[in-house]
């Protein structure tokens, strides 16, 4: 398999540190509202990685961190009247139902800044030790960036044009205007840990090279987040580790691109801001996360209306072939043969996959899949063979996390009834009465569809 490494700008072969397992650092929500669709990206897409990497056999400790004391937080919990800790809790539990809602699975582990305080602490101390923190009057704890040789080699970008366009938090407590914060002395009424600088509490960049440390280990195969963390955050974590404990901090750093809104940057001031949870109210979970896998992870993607119901389309397309795949299985006779195409269309999804987790074309294999299956279907194929076709098309639909969300099989005896009633008006050429049925049924939110192999229903 071959990534794009942003830290090299160009493929390359991805080769885990101990082979066969990856150790993989993905950045976090802050959690002090709900996730925006801009979240669900990163989600999704790294989810996928570690579903098609341990597809291939390969162990995947996957490790994503809350950010769960920040200045957000602490604003949010003055305007509602409540704790820091209270706001964290609420939208750590309203992560989980969207997250869950989209079909992201938990990482190994879910650290939180709160509980790896000893850490952070521990990692701020070494690099005061090695002469790149210092501590300023107010109890604040500033890293030196010009000290760190190869700042901005993330970026690429000489260290110039960085602080010529960064945003430089300006202080009189800092040495140089590129120098960032790694403790921040509290301020009254703040929460607030004891420290050797201070009563405070931790930057923002400190938090993940200590948590990527704990977990992982001083460098990691993969760290991944989307596009705007590329500088100051990631570059920030590189040099905060590198400095800290003298080794490369990630092997390989893979960032997802922008989503726009109607072809326009995503942004609260221009009033295009979607959270998950509202977007998943009108059209469902499952049509964001087609749309977050729909195009090539590093490609800017498009959010609109027509694109989620074009999603809503392609997925109605692939629950239609798996549940004929299920009716003809329940008609088909004994035997049968694995069909040819299958490891065709296998190869071709593996091959999209292992360039640089290219989803477009594996999904685009999955459709092609489809299409062979739902021939085969129609010519009554024998039960080994629609189960050898099954099996494929759940094995990579579940690596892209697809086709969760399958019907109930289980009918209610009134609607059984019907379905019964209008087959015997059929054989006894009564169109009326099972047209009358089949509106009814429709009525009921029950779709039928006849077929050679019998009656088929769907939910609508």
């Amino acid at each position: 398999m071959k990534i794009f490494n942003t830290l090299t700008r160009k493929k390359e072969e991805l080769k885990p540190i101990t082979p066969g397992v990856f150790k993989i650092y993905a950045c976090g929500p802050t959690v002090y509202n709900y996730i925006h669709i801009g979240n669900a990206r990163p989600l999704c897409v790294f989810d996928v990685l570690r579903r098609y990497l341990e597809w291939r056999g390969n162990r995947v400790d996957f490790v994503q961190n809350f950010t769960d004391i920040d200045d957000k937080l602490i604003k949010k919990a003055n305007e509602e009247g409540i704790t820091v800790p209270e706001v964290a809790e609420r939208f750590i539990k309203e992560f989980w139902t969207d997250a869950k809602g989209l079909n992201v699975r938990e990482a190994t582990v879910h650290p939180r800044a709160t509980e790896n305080i000893d850490a952070i602490i521990d990692l701020i101390s070494t690099l005061e030790e090695k002469g790149y923190a210092y501590r300023s009057q107010n109890g604040d704890v500033y890293y030196r960036a010009k000290k760190f040789k190869d700042y901005g080699k993330l970026s690429h970008q000489p260290l110039e044009d960085l602080e010529a366009g960064a945003r430089i938090d300006v202080s009189e407590q800092k040495e140089d205007p590129m120098d960032f914060c790694l403790w921040k002395a509290a301020k009254p009424g703040e929460p607030s840990w004891k420290s050797p600088w201070s009563d405070g509490r931790p930057g923002w960049h400190i938090e993940c090279s200590a948590m990527a440390g704990r977990y992982l280990g001083d460098t990691i195969d993969i760290h991944c987040g989307g596009q705007d963390l590329i500088f100051p955050h990631h570059e920030n974590e590189i040099s905060q580790s590198e400095a800290a404990h003298g080794c490369d901090f990630a092997h390989y750093w893979m960032h997802n691109g922008y989503i726009n809104v109607d072809n326009r940057k995503m942004s609260k001031s221009l009033g295009n801001f979607f959270t998950v949870r509202d977007v998943a109210k009108k059209y469902g979970y499952e049509p964001i996360r087609y749309l977050m896998i729909s195009s090539h992870y590093r490609s800017p993607i498009n959010y609109s209306t027509d694109i989620i119901e074009q999603g809503k389309s392609a997925l109605e397309r692939l629950y239609n072939c798996r549940e004929g795949m299920i009716f003809a299985m329940e008609h088909a006779a004994d035997g049968g043969d694995t069909p040819e195409f299958l490891e065709k269309h296998r190869e071709e999804f593996i091959k999209a996959m292992d360039d640089d987790l290219n989803t477009a074309d594996a999904l685009a294999a999955l459709f092609m899949l489809a299409k062979d299956i739902n021939k085969l279907v129609a010519e009554e194929p024998g039960k080994v063979t629609l189960e050898a076709s099954l099996k494929l098309f759940d094995e990579l639909s579940g690596v892209l996390g697809l086709l969760y969300n399958q019907s109930d099989n289980n009918l209610d005896e009134e609607v059984e009834k019907l379905i019964e009633q209008r087959t015997a008006a059929r054989k006894n050429k009564d169109f009326a009465t099972a047209d009358a049925i089949r509106d009814k049924l429709k009525e009921m939110g029950i779709v039928l569809e006849d077929t050679p192999q019998g009656v088929k229903w769907s939910r609508a």
